[in-house]
């Protein structure tokens, strides 16, 4: 008998640990849990390539513009250069007049060198114009990575707040803040979209 009230009670106990666990299924995670989860993780794996393409762009931006001052300084070494061939040109010239009755011969082979200086200065004209195109380009282009370096940062930001918003989703498990950070999340995608199609 004594068995018998041991095998009752224990049936009891087995019952009750089974009906507790059953209204603690009331606690388990919502199934919508799993996809925030899911969403969470492709949101976090688009914020990591939105900054890898941030400091990208970013790091491109600046050796544009490291190129830029080195083309200025070049084109402005280019610029000194012209101004001296022009002056030595000038000079020979008036060199080549002040002696040109007293002696032909001299002062022909000076003007030949004026006209030499004029023509390498035209030269030298055409690289110092050249070199600031370059310059603009340099900086144009520095700009436009300077803008999508900008775009693809917003993008991180704007992940990252999805993010948190989908952590105090899960940890209250307030469904509406998910929906709320997927909404975050959209506008980082098209953020997204506009730094790779910029």
């Amino acid at each position: 008998m004594e068995e018998e009230l041991e095998t009752a009670e224990l049936k009891e106990k087995i019952d009750e640990h089974v009906e507790h666990h059953a209204g603690h299924g009331a606690h388990e995670s919502p199934k919508w849990t799993r996809y925030l989860s899911v969403s969470t993780a492709l949101v976090a794996v688009l914020a990591a390539v939105a900054s890898l393409l941030s400091g990208s762009n970013s790091n491109e931006a600046i050796l544009e513009k490291s190129d830029a001052m080195l083309n200025q300084s070049l084109a402005s070494d280019q610029w000194a250069y012209y101004q001296a061939k022009s002056v030595k040109s000038a000079i020979a010239a008036g060199q080549a007049q002040i002696i040109a009755d007293t002696k032909p011969d001299v002062a022909a082979k000076i003007m030949a060198d004026a006209k030499r200086y004029t023509a390498e200065g035209e030269k030298i004209k055409a690289d110092a114009t050249e070199l600031e195109a370059r310059v603009k380009e340099n900086n144009e282009h520095s700009q436009a990575l300077m803008e999508r370096h900008h775009k693809f940062a917003i993008t991180v930001t704007l992940l990252q707040i999805a993010i948190a918003l989908s952590a105090i989703a899960a940890l209250t498990r307030r469904k509406p803040m998910w929906y709320v950070g997927l909404g975050v999340s959209a506008a980082g995608l098209v953020m997204f979209i506009l730094g790779v199609t910029s």
